[in-house]
């Protein structure tokens, strides 16, 4: 039995050997990307160096990076899907030695110091060519130099194994993925990686950035700077190495499900199952986001939007079960005490977890009352249009779709509660129509939350980095205002405009306002050079730099310094000179939450 610590073990020691240097595992919350609400994946945060950017670190580098997706949030419940997770990465900037990596890859697998796969259990997948760049023979002959029998390699077509950009301009090249043999037998003559019977499992992938396309349909040209990027999830390949098919049946999902299953009036069984894997992937996620360096709260909008929406999803299956809610602190201290190895800011952060989580729950116990009282409400109106109705008219016993969708979106009322209820009285709900208004809702999420890489690479535009250098003009005139104290609670930054969320005990008066526009436009005016360059960490805090130092940084980092005004460690990029923002203007200032206010501005 492997556990997750072991193989992140595994994976550092690997790559520190063959001469990667580790980088820090950045926060969930991505920094000035508007186009995504969470890090989606390991690439994430190495943007800028994926464009060019020098890495302090160097160009060969590893870490494991933590991950929130909930484009597929409504699937978690089955055996695979979970919103947060962690994953391995290693990269090459810079260079693309697809060899090299294909080698390492074949080496971590196979080798008994390492996963100790053997090798006739491994299949792999390699572009088969298109009218935009060629077959991929490289990888597939290096794959086979390496030991993996040639029916085991397999040529797949551009949905397969490309990688690009949504729009399909720009950076994009081959990948080549692994596959693990659960040895189940074939489902049909055509079953092959990629296949969903359960005979493959896809466990790393190694993306070759290596061409980029100017124009749709136009041949892909080579790229000057060439990177490789490779992923491997934690708790999939765990599954693999231990021959389970859920990541719910081994370690700490385990541990809590159990633990769940101790305390819950009905117990874990093939009837509560997707209950219970909810409760522990919902309330993992809600601790990642509430412990986070840049936490958030649960709100309407946004990031908390969605960490509402885990914590009441919580609530409502925790009811299924017969759990006390009052259980949830225990299981913070649970996922808390095991995750310390990796993420003391959890330890740190762990009474306030604790806290944001109850007041939510009891947020959401007072919103299903005013949901009882809503559905009251409906029935109400549906009985009164009966009392009313013209002459024929048939009104029927039927809660509309709409109707119940509003009290699920508005009132965070479950439609479950809401069939349920509706029988009692008699009545049903129209579920087809329902359904249509939550699949709209739904398509709605997944285009504000379920982003990918493209998202990061589409706003590195000028605009983007002048915004950005504004950004830390603006927080050093914070903290000459109101004090040290004052830190980034949120940034959010698009082409037109920027939003910052910082701590502070009041509303900013008008002539704050003007003071701090006052700070920013002569920062500007100075016509200060903005310089980088690579220091320890304990450089940076010597010379007075600031950051948020509880995040966990590798052996240097990148300093940027704005003149005299500010010194913060920061992955960039910015501007050359503070001439470049022109003018600075404040559009609003307002509440975030309690005890965090929100500015707004733009350059003109």
């Amino acid at each position: 039995m492997i556990t997750d610590r072991q193989l992140k073990s595994l994976w550092k020691d690997f790559f520190t050997k063959h001469g990667f240097k580790q980088i820090s595992n950045s926060s969930v919350i991505p920094e000035n990307d508007p186009t995504v609400l969470f890090t989606t994946a390991g690439m994430h945060p190495l943007v800028p160096y994926l464009l060019g950017e020098k890495h302090p670190q160097g160009n060969r580098l590893f870490d494991t990076q933590r991950c929130i997706r909930t484009g597929d949030i409504d699937d978690v419940g089955d055996y695979n899907h979970n919103t947060f997770f962690e994953m391995l990465g290693n990269w090459f900037l810079g260079s693309c030695p697809k060899e090299d990596m294909i080698k390492l890859s074949f080496e971590f697998l196979t080798s008994k110091d390492y996963l100790g796969i053997p090798s006739d259990k491994l299949s792999v997948t390699v572009f088969a060519g298109d009218e935009v760049a060629p077959r991929d023979e490289v990888a597939a002959k290096t794959w086979k130099e390496c030991g993996i029998a040639e029916d085991h390699i397999y040529f797949n077509p551009k949905e397969d194994n490309w990688w690009a950009l949504g729009s399909g301009i720009g950076p994009c090249g081959p990948d080549s993925e692994m596959f693990y043999d659960s040895g189940k037998p074939k489902c049909c003559p055509d079953c092959k990686p990629g296949c969903h019977c359960g005979k493959y499992n896809e466990i790393w992938n190694d993306v070759f950035m290596q061409y980029r396309v100017d124009n749709i349909g136009e041949k892909a040209k080579l790229l000057e700077n060439p990177n490789i990027d490779t992923g491997m999830g934690v708790e999939r390949t765990i599954c693999v190495l231990n021959g389970v098919k859920s990541s719910y049946d081994v370690g700490i999902f385990k541990e809590i499900i159990d633990f769940m299953s101790e305390k819950a009036e009905i117990k874990n069984s093939d009837e509560t199952v997707r209950s219970y894997r909810i409760l522990a992937d919902h309330l993992r996620s809600a601790i990642f986001i509430l412990g986070d360096e840049k936490a958030v709260k649960p709100s309407n909008v946004g990031q908390g939007y969605i960490l509402r929406r885990f914590i009441r999803r919580s609530v409502n299956h925790a009811r299924k079960i017969g759990l006390d809610t009052a259980v949830f602190a225990d299981i913070v201290d649970k996922y808390v005490d095991y995750y310390s190895y990796d993420y003391d800011i959890l330890v740190k952060n762990r009474e306030f977890i604790k806290t944001e989580l109850n007041i939510e729950v009891e947020k959401f116990a007072k919103a299903l009352d005013l949901g009882h009282k809503e559905f009251d409400k409906v029935i109400a109106g549906i009985e009164r249009h009966k009392q009313f109705a013209k002459e024929g008219e048939i009104v029927e016993n039927i809660i509309s779709g709409k109707a119940a969708f509003r009290l699920f979106d508005t009132f965070g009322f479950p439609v479950e509660l809401t069939n349920e209820m509706a029988k009692e009285r008699g009545y049903a709900v129209d579920m087809a129509g329902y359904n249509e208004a939550f699949t709209a809702h739904q398509e709605l999420s997944r285009t504000a939350s379920a982003g990918a890489f493209k998202g990061g690479l589409a706003d590195s535009s000028y605009e983007n980095v002048k915004l950005h250098t504004a950004t830390h003009i603006m927080l050093a005139g914070l903290k000459v205002m109101f004090g040290k104290e004052v830190i980034q609670k949120g940034s959010n930054i698009t082409p037109e405009r920027l939003r910052f969320d910082f701590n502070l005990d009041h509303k900013m008066t008008p002539e704050e306002i003007a003071e701090l526009e006052s700070f920013v436009n002569k920062a500007i005016e100075r016509k200060l050079d903005v310089t980088c360059e690579e220091l320890t960490l304990e450089e940076a805090k010597a010379q007075g730099a600031h950051g948020v130092f509880d995040a966990k940084y590798g052996e240097k980092v990148k300093v940027y310094t704005i003149g005299d005004v500010d010194k913060q460690i920061c992955g960039g990029p910015h501007v050359k000179n503070t001439e470049e923002l022109h003018h600075f203007k404040i559009v609003k200032e307002e509440s975030s939450s309690s005890g965090i206010r929100r500015i707004k501005a733009i350059l003109n």
